[in-house]
């Protein structure tokens, strides 16, 4: 049945022409909003993909193909039509209001799970709506069931519901948040994940499923809240150890890890029998397994390069066969030895190693012996004015290391291991020795020296320039200087 007359000819050329219209605003507006992150993109996607379509058949049928408002495809179509709207009200105050908000904002301190309940909640009540004027069913009698049934099963299931809801008020307190580090008496880690049962906290063994009840019932700690955030690790020393050196030693580990904070200095006190106690400042709670184990990893062979005796042990590597084959096989080419100079450096030569991203040299520092590389690799870089590092070349086998110890000045670069390294340490008498004895060494030593200050200044030139760029072009740059890859001379 159609109308008479042009009005079902004025509905058509109006959805005809206004609904491809729509859409295509709609399209370009979502489009806008994807390339700016904005999370209004979801609701405009629902608006152009389900609602405006909806709104357009059910317009076809009431106005052009005349269909009463009480017949079945109206009724379907109208509840579509509701649910989809309600849907879309949800999706576009959730995005607005929770989505960008301010980390001190109460918006942001809103657990996800209230925000879930909100949400089933007024989608109960849009479905008793559409049910009441749209079907007309009679909700009151449903909603009594519904409250009998509720008492009843609240009653069977007290215990299980009481757990619930004390884990509910315990989120509502907001003790912690998604991302913080909690430690508990079952895990230690990081909260990923927070549902209606339990709280996910993300550790070093696994994801450990705490329940809700659980956490409210117990005490536990929230590391991401604590002032300032620390580790502390033990060790043991000789008795025969010098306690002010092992603590020398220890803090100044401590001070170049790479993951330490800046709120705690580092510091090492003995605590008796022989143990010492040192405590290390922390980025981020997560960091402290990290900090631990680079710690104890280079404690050990820092022990060894200065003659301590971690846990009693101590250093046998720098044997007299190994210290004639590094002299023979590195130290040679490297500083023209003959054999008579290998032997008589043996006395004055000692190996000493380095463990994988330890410090070796640092800018400032004058060098007191001059080292040659027998195994592993090393970087040099550079601090460049915005507070980064710049690579400036890796030295690989025969490299000298500490060339600055020849003219008595400082370093001008850092050396870091990039693996397990060895060095031949030569002391500095007997390199001075050797170089007044050996013009073309000396020479050799001047030319060293010269190419390394050149290739620092290049890279700081290059990190200053590449950072003046980025700074137009608020990109942060990664400075590389030419060479970094190239072999070390001779």
């Amino acid at each position: 049945m159609y109308t008479s007359g042009p009005s079902w000819f004025l509905w058509v050329a109006v959805i005809a022409i206004g609904l491809p219209a729509s859409l295509i605003v709609l399209t370009e507006w979502r489009r806008s909003l994807l390339r700016r992150n904005s999370p209004l993109a979801a609701p405009v996607g629902l608006l152009r993909t389900y609602v405006l379509p909806v709104v357009a058949v059910l317009f076809l049928l009431l106005k052009v193909a005349v269909v009463p408002a009480r017949d079945m495809p109206i009724r379907i179509v109208a509840t579509v039509l509701v649910f989809l709207t309600l849907l879309l009200v949800l999706s576009g105050l959730s995005n607005t209001m929770f989505a960008n908000a301010p980390e001190t904002s109460w918006r942001s301190r809103m657990p996800r799970i209230f925000v879930d309940v909100a949400r089933m909640v007024l989608i109960i009540l849009g479905l008793a709506v559409i049910s009441r004027y749209i079907w007309g069913a009679n909700v009151k009698g449903v909603f009594t069931a519904v409250g009998v049934s509720s008492v009843v099963i609240g009653l069977m299931l007290q215990h299980s519901v009481g757990q619930i809801v004390s884990g509910l008020f315990m989120l509502f307190e907001q003790p912690f948040r998604m991302g913080d580090w909690l430690d508990t008496s079952a895990a230690r880690g990081r909260v990923v994940e927070v549902n209606w049962r339990a709280v996910h906290i993300e550790s070093s063994t696994g994801v450990q499923i705490t329940p809700n009840s659980v956490l409210a019932g117990t005490s536990f700690t929230n590391l991401s809240r604590l002032a300032t955030s620390h580790t502390t690790v033990t060790t043991t020393f000789a008795a025969t150890d010098s306690p002010d050196q092992v603590c020398a030693t220890l803090t100044r580990i401590a001070t170049n890890l790479p993951h330490r904070g800046d709120g705690v200095e580092p510091s090492t006190v003995p605590i008796g029998d022989h143990k010492y106690r040192t405590t290390i400042g922390l980025k981020s709670p997560g960091d402290d397994d990290a900090v631990q184990s680079t710690f104890l990893r280079w404690a050990w062979y820092a022990a060894r390069r200065d003659k301590l005796h971690l846990d009693g042990v101590a250093d046998d590597y720098s044997t007299p066969k190994r210290l004639e084959e590094a002299l023979d096989e590195v130290a040679a080419p490297a500083l023209r030895l003959s054999q008579s100079d290998q032997q008589a450096l043996v006395p004055y030569a000692r190996l000493i190693r380095y463990g994988t991203g330890e410090l070796i040299h640092a800018p400032g520092e004058v060098p007191k012996t001059v080292t040659v590389l027998v195994a592993g690799r090393v970087r040099l870089t550079v601090p460049a004015p915005d507070g980064s590092v710049t690579a400036v070349r890796s030295l690989d086998k025969g490299a000298l290391l500490g060339v600055a110890a020849f003219t008595h000045q400082a370093n001008l670069a850092y050396a870091h291991a990039l693996d397990e390294v060895v060095l031949l340490q030569i002391e500095h008498d007997e390199i001075q020795r050797l170089l007044s004895d050996r013009p073309l060494l000396s020479r050799e030593f001047g030319r060293l020296i010269d190419e390394r200050r050149t290739e620092v200044q290049s890279a700081r030139t290059a990190a200053k320039k590449a950072i003046r760029a980025a700074a137009g072009q608020d990109i942060v740059p990664t400075v590389v200087a030419p060479g970094s890859h190239g072999a070390a001379p001779r």
